[in-house]
């Protein structure tokens, strides 16, 4: 990952920057490493000491200052080791790597022994503290026999005896019948008769993951300090070698060097390929399987906090740069620390994503770990293959398909997909007699292509062995065989790397390929940019999201909320003014191709070619530069070395001349043309100005961490640290909110041309905000219960309250009164608790958290409900340790500011989340003021529907008005029906609206009427459907809903418009064409931009059918325009009237045979006109003239038949006598332009809600 931003140029251009030996400082003595976390119960020898960097050539380098402490802690996170001649001590590798604030890494490779203790000192001071140690437990020793021979290593605490050994030591103590023997042996140490060692580090620290070739070398030096026969040359010139004389290889090539016991080849990508990556991709995906491999990848592309936990910390560094490599073209943004040691473990309450990695000592178990808060947190047990990650994770676009592309790769270099050890095939070395053969072959010129290349392959081999042609080899060299076995090993995990990190590649193209059309360049310089760039978006994320399936919407909604995105995005857009980011240069120029390929394509050009090389191609080119150097460096040779340094003692790593590895030695012409051209490199290094520009771009960006200020230990330094996280809670919130208004409210992300939000977008923000909450509420956090520290917040705060507090009773009592309703309609933090508590959702604490978050956030009380358990200032303390944010209270109050805000816009997280869960509501009839009289004679009903479903019919008892009930959730309300039974002395009332109102969220709709109910008055209904709409708490609407008094502003009802046009009819005043055109054209404009929208953003159709300003009430103004007179039908003027009449005098004309001559002949549209006029009135449903021209209305738009009607009603000859000569019936060219405004709705389906075609066969 960020290898390869080193690789471009902010790397040393030699190999190597330093060589490091770390160890016991014979000087110091014995210093306990209080940090290891280990017991004084131990036996001495397995204890862990201080370790020290004893030398590190060369002192300092001038863009890589040397870091005495974090190099010590990483090249032995465990401290010093020491064994006995009984122990095995065997030798072994790990690797580290370290983050520097410019966003580039340094990689450490570290070769692990023993050596003998040669200190008289040391050895005397391991043989007191074993005889304080048998001095002070030899009289508890008799009375705890029993009981410590019961338990086993494996049942100990995290501090157990084999915390200090290696796994390997582990395995061989334990699971046998004579462990306990051993461990007895193992706990003595009697210098007379027992030889003492500890263990010594040599690391080499290099700009790239050199791994391989890193290794070699460690591991060739460390042969030469065991071998009985001195190297060819002195130490000190191979390492000086390393240091000065190796130069990286340039892009696209390889480089040969040499080590102690032969050569060691590297190599480097080109600029087209893929970046420098050599941690063994297989063993990874070995370790874990690649269905973990892709989980855990889906949470590093995520951004959760991501743990890992390993006997082995080179199984860590593994599995951190495998999946970091894999996320090209994009780069981990926050804490990457891949191995930290015990004192390093405060940094598990970092309240920011993280990608750690921590030893798992043997008998530990997971609850051992102190970790905050999980909510948020994937835990990965490498040791156990398991992946534990959070919960409600969504998956990796077309995850099946990837993962078969994966396995297909891992199964053709003999893997299994399901993870788990391979045993290695043999490798077939080729036969060494035969060598001879075929280099005589050579000399006649009977070999060519791929024998000649193989043939030169086993020459270099044959080389690197020395010649060496006997089965075993002597001096602890290799055999041709094993050399051979190596290189295939090299060569076939180098090829898999490649080939699984362009599957990826490919998938993050497909996916991407079009992102740069989606950029937002608003700005016109770079200052400007930078300004403003918190209020602004750089991405067109609802574009974005809605070109792409709907399968993959959940996981790229959540991933263009990331760092690691924004910082991407922000890249782009700095490409402006400053030089890109090499990955994303590179991910640029394969678009690029890609769509330079395309378009040969559709030109029908024959081209093979994609965003990138192909798998063959990939594995050919590193093939061939691991197969043949392209160049060699300098041999190693003799230094200026006083005389009797660097003399060989067999077992003893010696003590270097300082003064030869302090820095580079001019010895031949070489070397001098390879410091020139460093010299005319730095030469070429950028000017001052360029050099400020790229440091501008860098910390303006905010890209990179200095990781290495994590490793410091000080008081002031972790102190300073925890700090800077509460600073960034604060300001993350800050952004956080500011984001969900911006979204929320529209107007904002409209200016900049972002779409407006989805309900998948608002899912996502929400789910930032809960895990934002998770973070907050762990920081410091010493106590929790279960995996959510906000609910183990609760849950603490809830046992500190009295028990007589309210209880949690399910809201369905009929025999509350209105200040009841009152009284619950704000609620309590604990009742809301108490509720998430009772739902049968069976959710986990991670959940309940949620859930409380989404309620307290629908409600509006999410800022005072968190005030409220904040004030609780014992608990606090008690809970939390001085440097969390929650003890910080001047951040704490700006904190919970910031979420106040959030209550100006409405939010239904909670009610369209949870399904399943039964809601209380509660239901008022509010009546016309002066008629409420009437309602104590009428026996009503009702029946509300939402989006997830219907009450069913909900009887309203007599004499009253309201009515509790539970069922089901709803969802948002959408429709109401309100109908009566016709009975009663005065069964008909004026009924102003009905307030429903959800006892939960606290959300209250209003469904405006304005009509009569009953027999014998206005139409003569005796059922309704209303529309609702959804009132925001605390105004005026809130105050007025229960006393049975309509609101002083009310909302406008649906048939307010009609009774406006009869009103005019009444006054002989004509209501202007002009007004009706505008109305119904932006009726049906309102409903093709509904269906035009993606699916998930839709709203209801219903209300744009039937409600105000609706496609119903437009086309009633417009059928009501220059009616002649009132008289015409009765008392009152009603459209269906009309439409009946109009319906009789087309089936009269057509027995009669009137029609024969007329447009109107009896066609399809003509007889469904009638039919379903018929159908309608035939309903068993008494939904009053308005219902019917409503219902026919609607099914003539969802049968595409209404353009067709209004024609032929416009024909009737009933029209000329209904209607005078300038009304918009009779008006030619206005009903041609209303058959075409209907007839664009014909393109869309539309699905009516069960309540407005209830009771209709049609």
């Amino acid at each position: 990952m960020s290898a390869s931003a080193s690789a471009t140029g902010s790397a040393s251009c030699r190999f190597a920057h330093y060589f490091v030996v770390c160890g016991l400082d014979a000087e110091t003595g014995l210093e306990p490493d209080d940090g290891a976390g280990q017991s004084f119960e131990q036996s001495p020898i397995h204890r862990s000491f201080k370790s020290r960097v004893l030398v590190h050539y060369p002192e300092s380098t001038d863009r890589n200052p040397f870091n005495k402490d974090a190099v010590n802690m990483l090249c032995m996170p465990r401290g010093l080791s020491f064994r006995t001649q009984a122990d095995r001590r065997d030798s072994h590798f790990h690797s580290f790597t370290i983050g520097f604030a410019d966003g580039s890494r340094s990689y450490g490779f570290v070769h692990t022994f023993y050596e003998e203790v040669t200190s008289a000192q040391v050895i005397t001071a391991m043989r007191t503290l074993h005889q304080m140690y048998h001095v002070e437990h030899h009289s508890a020793s008799s009375s705890s026999s029993t009981a410590s021979s019961a338990s086993s290593p494996s049942t100990s605490s995290m501090d157990s005896l084999v915390s200090s050994l290696d796994e390997s030591d582990g395995d061989s103590l334990a699971g046998n019948a004579g462990a306990a023997a051993c461990l007895s042996c193992a706990n003595t140490f009697e210098p007379s008769h027992d030889t003492l060692y500890v263990s010594k580090a040599l690391c080499l620290l290099t700009p790239l993951p050199f791994l391989q070739a890193s290794r070699q070398f460690l591991s060739q030096l460390h042969q030469a300090v065991a071998s009985q026969t001195a190297p060819p040359l002195p130490l000190e010139s191979y390492i000086h070698n390393i240091l000065f004389e190796v130069p990286l290889p340039p892009p696209g090539r390889s480089l040969r060097f040499h080590g102690v016991q032969g050569p060691i080849l590297c190599q480097r990508p080109g600029p087209g390929e893929l970046p420098l990556g050599e941690y063994p991709l297989g063993e990874a995906f070995s370790l874990l399987g690649v269905d973990n491999m892709v989980r855990l990848l889906t949470c590093s592309l995520l951004e959760t906090q991501i743990l890992l936990y390993s006997q082995d910390y080179q199984r860590l560094m593994t599995v951190a740069e495998g999946i970091t490599t894999l996320l090209f073209p994009f780069q981990w943004q926050h804490i990457y620390l891949p191995i930290i040691s015990a004192p390093l473990h405060h940094l598990l309450d970092a309240p920011v994503p993280f990608l750690m990695g921590i030893q798992h000592r043997e008998g530990a178990q997971r609850s051992s770990l102190h970790l905050p808060q999980e909510a948020n947190l994937c835990f990965v047990d490498i040791d156990n293959r398991c992946v534990d990650a959070p919960e409600g994770l969504p998956g990796f676009p077309d995850q099946t398909e990837l993962a078969k592309d994966l396995s297909e790769i891992l199964q053709r270099f003999g893997l299994p997909p399901q993870g788990g050890t391979v045993q290695k095939a043999s490798g077939a070395s080729p036969p060494l007699s035969s060598l001879e053969d075929l280099m005589e072959d050579r000399r006649n010129g009977n070999l060519a292509g791929d024998e000649l290349e193989v043939l030169e392959r086993l020459q270099a081999l044959a080389w690197r062995c020395g010649a060496d042609k006997t089965a075993g080899g002597g001096g602890g060299g290799k055999t041709l065989g094993r050399v051979w076995e190596e290189e295939e090993e090299t060569l076939s995990t180098a090829k898999m790397n490649i080939q699984l990190r362009e599957v990826l590649a490919g998938r993050f193209a497909a996916i991407f390929g079009r992102y740069e059309e989606f950029v937002i360049h608003g700005a016109f310089d770079l200052d400007s940019w930078l300004s403003n760039r918190e209020g602004t978006f750089s991405f067109d994320k609802g574009s974005f999201l809605s070109a792409q399936p709907t399968a993959h919407l959940r996981f790229l909604s959540r991933f263009l909320e990331t760092s690691m995105f924004s910082s991407f995005v922000d890249g782009k857009v700095m490409s402006r003014w400053a030089d890109r980011e090499p990955l994303q240069q590179l991910f640029d120029s394969r678009l690029e191709t890609e769509r330079l390929c395309d378009a040969d394509r559709a030109e029908g050009r024959n081209t093979r070619c994609g965003a990138g090389p192909t798998l063959f191609e990939s594995a050919q080119a590193i093939e061939r530069r691991l197969l043949k150097a392209d160049h060699t460096a300098i041999h190693p040779h003799l230094l200026d070395m006083r005389i009797g340094q660097g003399l060989h003692q067999p077992g003893y790593f010696p003590k270097l001349q300082a003064d030869v590895l302090v820095q580079a030695q001019s010895t031949n012409k070489r070397s001098s043309r390879v410091t020139a051209s460093r010299r005319s490199e730095t030469r070429r290094t950028p000017t001052a100005a360029e050099d400020g520009e790229q440091r501008q771009k860098h910390s303006l960006a905010r890209k990179h961490l200095n990781q290495l200020k994590f490793m410091d230990l000080s008081p002031q330094e972790v102190a300073r640290t925890h700090r800077e996280f509460v600073q960034g809670l604060l300001s993350e919130c800050r952004l956080k909110t500011k984001r969900m208004l911006m979204e929320r409210m529209g107007k904002e992300s409209v200016e900049v041309g972002e779409a407006n939000i989805t309900g998948l977008q608002e899912s996502t923000l929400i789910h930032g905000l809960c895990d934002l909450l998770e973070r907050t509420w762990g920081h410091g956090l010493q106590m929790k219960q279960g995996k959510s520290a906000l609910w183990s917040h609760l849950l603490h705060y809830q046992a500190t309250l009295p028990k007589t507090e309210m209880p949690a009773e399910s809201p369905g009592s009929e025999q509350r009164t209105f200040d009841d309703a009152t009284l619950v309609l704000r609620g309590s933090l604990i009742q809301d608790m108490r509720f998430i508590q009772t739902m049968s959702e069976g959710l986990s604490e991670v959940g309940q958290a949620r859930a409380w978050i989404s309620l307290a956030l629908e409600k509006k009380m999410l800022s005072q409900h968190l005030k409220e358990l904040l004030t609780n200032q014992e608990l606090l303390r008690h809970l939390y340790k001085p440097h969390a944010f929650l003890l910080c209270e001047e951040e704490r109050e700006q904190f919970l500011f910031h979420l106040l805000s959030l209550n100006t816009v409405d939010y239904l997280c909670f009610t369209r989340a949870f399904h399943s869960i039964d809601i209380p509501y509660r239901v008022a009839i509010i009546p016309m003021k002066k008629l409420s009289i009437a309602m104590a004679t009428v026996n009503p009903w009702v029946c509300v529907s939402g989006e997830m479903g219907d009450s069913g019919v909900r009887q309203i008892p007599k004499n009253t008005q309201d009515i509790f009930f539970q069922c089901k959730n709803l969802g948002r309300l959408s429709t109401l029906q309100l109908g009566q039974e016709n009975s009663g002395l005065l069964a008909k009332c004026l009924i102003d609206c009905v307030m429903v109102y959800n006892e939960i969220t606290g959300h209250t709709y209003k469904f405006p009427c304005g009509r009569w109910l009953g027999k014998g008055v206005g139409d003569g209904s005796l059922e309704r459907v209303l529309i609702g709409q959804l009132v925001s708490p605390g105004g005026d609407e809130d105050s007025g809903r229960w006393t049975g008094t309509p609101p002083p502003q009310e909302l406008a009802s649906p048939s307010q418009g009609v009774r406006a046009v009869l009103g005019s009819l009444g006054n002989r005043t004509r209501v202007l064409s002009v007004e009706v055109h505008e109305d119904m054209r932006e009726a049906a404009n309102n409903l093709v931009k509904h269906f035009h929208k993606p699916e998930q953003e839709r709203g209801n159709v219903t209300v744009l059918l039937c409600g105000e300003g609706g496609l119903v009430a437009s086309l009633e103004k417009f059928l009501l325009h220059g009616f002649k007179s009132s008289r015409l039908f009765q008392r009152n003027v009603f459209v269906w009237d009309f439409v009946e009449k109009a319906v009789v005098s087309l089936e009269t004309a057509d027995q009669n045979g009137d029609l024969a001559g007329s447009m109107l002949r009896k066609e399809p549209p003509c007889d469904l006109l009638c039919h379903y006029v018929n159908c309608i009135n035939a309903s068993p449903r008494n939904i009053g003239k308005e219902g019917k021209f409503q219902l026919l209305v609607c099914l003539g738009v969802r049968d595409r038949l209404l353009s067709q009607w209004l024609p032929l009603l416009a024909e009737c000859p009933l029209t000329a006598r209904t209607y005078e000569d300038g009304a918009l019936m009779r008006d030619r060219s206005a009903m041609h332009s209303l058959s075409r405004i209907l007839h664009t709705l014909n393109e869309f389906t539309v699905t009516l809600e069960s309540s407005l075609v209830k009771g209709v066969a049609l």
